[in-house]
């Protein structure tokens, strides 16, 4: 037990502890185990992929089958080598989780592709290695990765931990037995013997002993843990396990564990952790759904649920042009949408908005829902399905015009002349959070103007202690005041209140007193921001009201920008974004000092931080009040062009 106490030690740093859930239990209310029980199609006869080389022709386009079997060729030089000690060691050791995930994530990949590669050819060419890829990870001492059992680095056999990785590993292994097993057979029958066994004791044991992991709580909110492992605990159980009473009692209990991430969303369904993460929250409840809906022959189906509807919808809401999206939170800066995944689940929810957007991410970035096998493999395989299912008539998406999202207090808005906003209140224990309370963003055109820096790469300083260290965290490295020198504060107590949004033709705001997500040492006794898009000027206004407990010794107000910044002429500063997305930003030279510095990019957080803005460096634009008072007020306008 106590691995399993030190991985629930390690995920309080990331999940809100403290913030309220709403004990809806959806799907545990709606269904009986014995609903699960008689409605559940049994293994033998549940045969949702295809299995010979005629059913995938038929379902899927030749040029696709081609390049799954020449994905496969490829991998047929891939060597399966073990993972040893020091390996597993290294995150512990330096921080960094690179190389133990290079090898792990590199055999599971390369299996996939073997497996698809002979299911579709069906010649026996590729079950050799595919036998060894099975037989290599079965051998590893832990399916997931040293990260995930923090301050150990060596897992401990006699106590397996399911984490993301193993539950991925799980639905690895069910689909090699779902789509070669017979074939394995042949060679061995102690293959698939193994498969199982190790499936078993790594993932279908431990979850149905009910540990209590953290991201199944019934008592706090849980975060893309849940609908992630649950999505592959549900896909392993259906192919693997035969025993039917428990194969119906483990997708029961998955049922009610989905219900532990429901609960977690507020009303209107949004994600806190942002629309980088959705893919494996909402679209992963998506995933879960469709899995139960086809196993069960349709008597398991909540897609007409008002919060599975407006769960889905936050990521079109969030769409800000090409594959940008407001990335609050750990969320990346470009979002990989999988247009498919998209399609499909609009039409499951018959929201059409998220239907004809499916069909336009999947015209524009289509080697995201087809060449992904990092994570959420059963999801690839049911997009190839999809393909033809999609017809050829031109997208009709057009994005939302703006959209507040109450419960996570996230407002976005855009004009018909290609200016776009975003800001949010919110709280500063957000799940993968940043100290950003009050921040916002602007784009023109569909490119980055003003900008929310993002996460940098994943290392043991970012789930601990040390993560507000990392300046990307820090709301000194945010579209916020500094105040006496001093930023932001993390934890629950640290928010907005009086937050209001407003929306109408004239213009989207979002007002609030920030002064609460401040600590003491501020000395701020009520802080109201004011961000607003005004579509009539086509400008976005930042306007702030302040009372401070005494004179202070220093206000600053920091913008991050990846464009050129031209700050020679007082009262402007010129910024020059791409393809002459330019804008300008006018403040009263005699308030105000201006400056400039660039974040370090040095560490190991930080070394793929500029190739995910195009290889543009981030500037932080300083603003410091001349002869600052102890009440006051003050704007920004942003205009374009100029």
């Amino acid at each position: 037990m106590k691995s399993v106490l030190l991985v629930l030690v390690f995920f309080a740093l990331s999940f809100d502890a403290s913030a309220q859930i709403t004990r809806r239990n959806i799907l545990e209310n709606k269904y009986k185990p014995e609903t699960i029980e008689k409605s559940l199609i049994p293994k033998k006869q549940w045969n949702p992929y295809p299995k010979s080389s005629e059913d995938w022709r038929k379902a899927v386009p030749d040029s696709i089958l081609k390049k799954l079997v020449k994905e496969g060729e490829t991998a047929l030089a891939y060597k399966f080598e073990s993972i040893s000690a020091t390996t597993s060691l290294d995150y512990v050791r330096s921080g960094d989780r690179k190389m133990h995930q290079h090898i792990s994530f590199g055999k599971r990949q390369a299996l996939i592709r073997l497996i698809l590669a002979e299911s579709i050819e069906d010649k026996g060419r590729f079950t050799e290695v595919i036998m060894n890829g099975i037989w290599s990870i079965c051998e590893e001492s832990y399916w997931g990765v040293p990260a995930h059992i923090p301050h150990i680095g060596l897992p401990d056999i006699e106590n397996p931990i399911v984490d993301l990785f193993a539950a991925e590993t799980a639905s690895v292994m069910a689909l090699a037995d779902y789509f070669v097993g017979e074939k394995l057979d042949k060679i061995n029958k102690l293959i698939r013997k193994r498969i199982y066994y190790e499936t078993n004791r790594r993932v279908f044991e431990p979850m149905s002993a009910n540990p209590g992991y953290v991201w199944m709580s019934k008592t706090k909110p849980v975060n893309n843990w849940n609908p992630w492992i649950m999505s592959n605990w549900i896909l392993s159980n259906l192919l693997l396990e035969k025993d039917e009473a428990r194969r119906a009692r483990m997708v029961y209990a998955a049922m009610v564990g989905l219900d532990s991430y429901l609960n977690s969303l507020g009303e209107d369904g949004g994600c806190d952790e942002g629309p980088g993460y959705w893919s494996a929250a909402g679209g992963a409840v998506c995933e879960c759904l469709e899995l139960l809906q086809k196993a069960t022959n349709n008597a398991v189906n909540i897609f007409d649920n008002p919060l599975i509807k407006k769960m889905a919808s936050y990521i079109y809401k969030v769409h800000i042009g090409n594959s940008y999206s407001v990335n609050i939170s750990d969320a990346d800066i470009r979002t990989r949408l999988d247009g498919l995944m998209l399609y499909r689940y609009g039409k499951a929810l018959n929201d059409e908005k998220m239907a004809q957007f499916g069909k336009w991410a999947w015209e524009t970035f289509p080697a995201v829902s087809i060449t992904a096998y990092e994570s959420l493999r059963g999801r690839r395989i049911q997009n190839f399905l999809t393909i033809q299912k999609i017809d050829h008539a031109t997208p009709s998406y057009q994005p939302v015009s703006d959209a507040w999202i109450s419960d996570i207090q996230l407002l976005t808005a855009r004009t018909k002349k290609g200016l776009f906003m975003a800001v949010h209140g919110g709280h500063n224990d957000e799940s993968h959070n940043h100290n950003d309370v009050g921040d916002f963003i602007i784009y023109l055109n569909g490119h980055p103007i003003i900008v929310d820096a993002g996460a940098g790469v994943y290392t043991a300083r970012t789930f601990s202690n040390k993560r507000y260290e990392l300046w990307n965290t820090q709301s000194e490295y945010h579209n916020l005041p500094i105040i006496n020198g001093a930023g932001q504060k993390a934890g629950r107590e640290f928010e907005a209140k009086n937050v209001k949004s407003t929306i109408n033709e004239k213009e989207v705001s979002l007002s609030m007193d920030i002064a609460s997500a401040y600590p003491k040492e501020a000395g701020i006794s009520s802080w109201n921001r004011l961000v607003k898009l005004n579509r009539k000027k086509n400008q976005v206004e930042l306007s702030e009201e302040y009372a401070l407990l005494e004179p202070p010794k220093s206000i600053e107000q920091v913008f991050m920008t990846l464009c050129e910044a031209d700050i020679s002429e007082k009262g402007k500063i010129k910024f020059k974004g791409e393809n002459n997305s330019n804008m300008t930003l006018n403040y009263d030279a005699k308030l105000w000092e201006v400056k400039t510095d660039k974040p370090s990019t040095e560490g190991a957080e930080y070394r793929n931080f500029e190739a995910k803005w195009n290889n543009h460096s981030m500037t932080r634009i300083i603003l410091s009040k001349i002869a600052a008072a102890q009440k006051g007020k003050y704007q920004f306008i942003f205009e374009v062009g100029k």
